[in-house]
């Protein structure tokens, strides 16, 4: 049995294990890519504490780990109990709304679309002038365009409604299977004793998703430390405009690329690590409940 452990074993401290050990190493040094780098200590680290930008990023951090989850959750939520126990019952079985297994292949669809192509699509829709999907019709409407990428109150909000629109899907998706699995006992037990379509989602439904919608909040929470791609592409100037929309990941880019700052942009990813890690152990610390059994 150990015999069969070795390679994986082998394998997973090689790719995983090694490079993060060798992350921490650099970020405890000065490595501009092109000497020997030279051990600083926590040097890296003690910058990061004055860094604005680092704050910025953290701060952005902060909002899309409220937003993203619960926007997601509960647009997601929604349609998912619309689309399995939404409709009339037959048979004594919960239906969905009418066409249900093609609004399931309609919002799964984001999910297919690599994320530099989402984020070019949405170069288009959000464009300030009349090219634009939103602002063309806005502006042959005699409406004033509205400068979604631009103006640095909207700049943020503006990704996460892409963050959003590409994230429901899935979990449409996920929670469908979580209430495809719930028996449709239950749900006419409660409508004989007059339970309304409101309290059959609040009191029955999510009661019963609850170890679903806790490793949703996680995988949300991930997300929202892992934006990079929507960024760099979506926004001006990588993470602008001035910081508007700028996270961790791209600040670990332009150090590392742009200013050849190898270990300081090592030090912004062990903290961004240590982060994440944080937020999934406090979440399923804190929402830790006993499961329902049925």
């Amino acid at each position: 049995m150990i015999g069969f452990l070795i390679a994986p074993v082998a394998l997973y401290v090689t790719f995983v294990i090694w490079p993060y050990a060798q992350a921490f190493w650099i970020s405890m040094t000065n490595w501009r890519g092109l000497s020997a780098p030279q051990y600083v200590g926590f040097d890296n680290f003690r910058r990061l504490l004055d860094d604005g930008a680092f704050w910025k990023a953290i701060q952005h951090h902060g909002v899309l780990l409220l937003a993203l989850p619960l926007i997601t959750i509960a647009i997601a939520l929604f349609f998912a109990f619309l689309l399995n126990v939404g409709g009339k019952s037959s048979g004594g079985q919960r239906q969905g709304v009418w066409g249900s297994k093609f609004y399931r292949v309609v919002f799964f669809f984001p999910q297919v679309l690599a994320v530099a192509i989402i984020a070019v699509l949405f170069q288009t829709v959000y464009r300030p002038n009349e090219s634009g999907l939103i602002n063309g019709v806005l502006m042959k409407l005699g409406l004033d365009p509205v400068l979604f990428l631009i103006r640095p109150n909207l700049a943020l909000w503006s990704i996460i409604a892409v963050l959003v629109w590409q994230a429901v899907g899935f979990y449409v998706v996920l929670f469908s299977a979580g209430m495809a699995s719930i028996p449709g006992e239950i749900y006419e037990a409660a409508e004989m004793d007059g339970a309304s379509r409101v309290t059959l989602f609040f009191r029955v439904t999510l009661p019963l998703l609850w170890d679903t919608l806790q490793v949703a909040w996680v995988y949300l929470g991930i997300a929202a430390f892992d934006c990079f791609a929507i960024v760099a592409v979506l926004s001006i100037d990588g993470g602008g405009p001035d910081g508007a929309t700028t996270v961790l990941a791209v600040e670990i880019y332009r150090n590392a690329f742009t200013y050849q700052k190898y270990g300081y942009a090592s030090a912004m990813g062990v903290a961004l690590f240590f982060l994440t890690i944080t937020f999934a152990a406090l979440t399923l610390r804190l929402t830790k409940r006993e499961s329902v059994e049925y």
